[in-house]
């Protein structure tokens, strides 16, 4: 069964990328179609999806739409029961749902005053005693989860799960707004960063650009505090090494040059989210290094 899955700007919903990463991160195929949601056109591109009135959401192969991101986990987690959504171990999987649910109801202040962006990050940004307060809640969970059950794997219980989703938008956040949190907390951040889902969420948000920028603070930026991309531009001409495009198999008619090397896609969209982060696409580097072999 292939779902539909419907979401809002990639740089900004982070209610969205939970979403995303259900279908992406445990396999599971999918059709995305992108909502109005900065444009004021979310409630007529949702209309069909009655009674879902904010993203993300969901609809299968027979019509049935699941919004709110607990329910889609769960409907995900029942049909799909061999993905491995949740952990295998009784205690694991209890704890796992507890901090999952904590996170979908609660972190008000964080939500309130840390909104995710994906761009950039910000320099001298001061937390709330609010937030501050949440941090510490935060990471006493995570550094539960990681010391019961996660310790010899990267992910809070050891492989990736629905708590692992529920948690990468305030990862996202934390190092956004280059909040204040201890090692064990830092370190699975960069985790978050450094995965290759991640990556291509946030690559193909950078492929459109906003005027005005939601959530615009008074503050100076720096680089967002992810792995470093490849240098990659667009171009206007070719010729490129490759003929059809790595991710459709189409005729290219977009480029792209990474180096002194020139690659072809079929359209804007699949050449800018390469752009943004080449080493984020296994389809790219697959083609990229067949080229050097030659």
């Amino acid at each position: 069964m292939t779902y539909d899955l419907f979401i809002g700007d990639r740089s900004f919903s982070s209610w969205s990328l939970r979403g995303w990463l259900m279908f992406e991160k445990f396999d599971i195929p999918f059709n995305t179609h992108i909502v109005g949601l900065y444009d004021g056109t979310m409630a007529q591109d949702l209309a069909a999806l009655h009674p879902a009135r904010l993203v993300p959401a969901m609809r299968d192969g027979e019509g049935v739409i699941v919004f709110d991101t607990l329910a889609m986990a769960e409907t995900l987690a029942e049909r799909h029961s061999d993905k491995g959504f949740w952990p295998t171990e009784p205690s694991a999987r209890a704890l796992a749902r507890s901090v999952t649910a904590e996170m979908h109801s609660g972190f008000g202040a964080l939500r309130g005053e840390c909104p995710m962006q994906l761009l950039h990050q910000w320099v001298g940004f001061r937390p709330s005693d609010a937030v501050l307060e949440e941090l510490d809640r935060l990471q006493t969970l995570w550094s539960l989860a990681r010391d019961r059950h996660g310790a010899e794997r990267p992910w809070l219980f050891g492989d990736y799960s629905l708590a692992d989703v529920f948690y990468a938008p305030v990862a996202a956040r934390i190092a956004g707004y280059a909040l204040p949190v201890g090692e064990t907390a830092q370190t699975y951040v960069e985790t978050t960063l450094n995965d290759p889902s991640f990556r291509r969420w946030r690559a193909m948000g950078l492929t459109r650009t906003y005027d005005p920028v939601p959530y615009e603070m008074n503050l100076p930026k720096t680089d967002w505090p992810g792995p470093k991309p490849q240098p990659a531009k667009p171009v206007e001409t070719g010729p490129p090494e490759n003929t059809k495009c790595p991710y459709s198999g189409k005729p290219v008619t977009h480029y792209m040059q990474s180096e002194d090397r020139v690659f072809g896609f079929c359209n804007a969209f699949c050449r800018d989210k390469t752009v943004h982060d080449p080493e984020a696409w296994p389809k790219f580097v697959e083609l990229r290094n067949a080229g050097e072999a030659h």
